[in-house]
């Protein structure tokens, strides 16, 4: 009895924290809305970062986009041009984020692109030289039309190139979330793009550590089953990437201040 209870009250051993394999290092950038500008900034502070922490410990390195390069900000066009750059230079994945979605659905359902200009998709329709005068003035059926003209071949193409979820070690990356409950290899493509309730406040374990966007928090938020980085760049002005190393996780973003971009790196001790 006594040696029963013993057993009861003996501290358990910590549960081992995530980590990505061994030899590979993971950089995922958040939800980036059209800001070419705080996206630069944080492409030359990754690949700073990546050369100093190879110095200590040289890794295989995979930068991760979660989606939703567009819309919103003022320079969508510039950003797409930057991480498709990016992607000749190293291995660069880029996830599907649902403004993408209704960017590539609106070149054909007139339904989808009323709700596409009405959440950004003005600024990234502008942001292919279009006249705005001439955007004002345009029917539906005509903007279009100007989506067909004025956005290259190569951009749409490029963006259908963009993945679904991405699966590293013991994180599961993906735009806005899974659905609890459903397998991990059984999850929609709606939910991976569009989900909110119930992942953001389910406690349950979903078999992998889940990085998302889509949901924009003040700063990175930091739950056992999931990370959530999307710090609303094109309101906020903070642009945030979160580097994993084996079982190490640290955050590096650039945030405009008084006209300036401004870049922070800080380790994630929970």
């Amino acid at each position: 009895m006594l040696s029963s209870l013993r057993k009861l009250l003996r501290p358990r051993a910590a549960l081992p924290r995530p980590a990505v394999p061994p030899g590979q290092r993971v950089y995922a950038v958040g939800d980036i809305h059209g800001r070419a500008d705080l996206f630069a900034q944080l492409i030359e502070a990754i690949e700073n970062d990546d050369r100093i922490s190879n110095t200590a410990a040289p890794a295989q390195t995979t930068i991760i986009l979660l989606g939703d390069l567009i819309d919103r900000g003022p320079d969508s066009r510039g950003v797409l041009e930057m991480a498709a750059r990016w992607r000749q230079k190293r291995p660069v994945r880029i996830l599907l984020g649902n403004h993408e979605e209704m960017l590539l659905q609106s070149l054909e359902k007139l339904e989808v692109l009323r709700h596409f200009l009405r959440h950004g998709g003005r600024e990234t329709v502008l942001s292919f030289d279009i006249d705005e005068q001439s955007y004002t003035d345009a029917t539906f059926e005509e903007v279009q039309a100007m989506l067909h003209k004025h956005i290259p071949l190569a951009a749409i193409d490029f963006i259908r190139g963009f993945e679904d979820s991405i699966r590293i070690g013991d994180y599961l990356f993906v735009h806005a979330g899974i659905r609890p409950g459903v397998a991990l290899e059984g999850q929609s493509v709606a939910d991976l793009r569009w989900i909110r309730e119930p992942f953001l406040s389910s406690a349950q374990a979903h078999g992998a550590v889940v990085v998302h966007g889509h949901t924009i928090t003040p700063d990175l938020e930091v739950r056992p089953n999931r990370l959530g980085i999307d710090t609303g760049a094109y309101d906020s002005g903070r642009l945030t990437a979160l580097a994993l190393q084996g079982e190490d996780r640290w955050t590096i973003q650039t945030a405009c201040q008084d006209g300036t971009i401004v870049v922070s790196t800080h380790p994630v001790t929970a």
